[in-house]
């Protein structure tokens, strides 16, 4: 089973959204789903965090990226579960 937590991370003056899962094996797998490409792990939350932002700021050098953190402007942002 996995546990699922939302973080935001802050970006210059912009925040934005990150998926935290922990799987089975015990490791953190962090996911920014606005930036293509951007996850990593870590053994700990802070490890997976501290990871996370490391990747985010090699990935935001990006002309494709640097656009849509130009363009990302979240009104309201939720993170839902169902079961299936």
């Amino acid at each position: 089973m996995l546990k699922t937590k939302e973080k935001m991370v802050r970006q210059g003056d912009k925040q934005i959204p990150l998926l935290v899962e922990r799987g089975e094996d015990g490791f953190y797998v962090v996911e920014c789903p606005i930036l293509r490409g951007c996850y990593t792990q870590g053994k700990t939350i802070d490890e997976a965090l501290s990871n996370i932002r490391e990747v985010i700021n090699l990935l935001v050098e990006e002309k494709e990226n640097k656009e849509i953190l130009k363009r990302y402007k979240p009104l309201e942002l939720s993170l839902h579960t169902i079961k299936v």
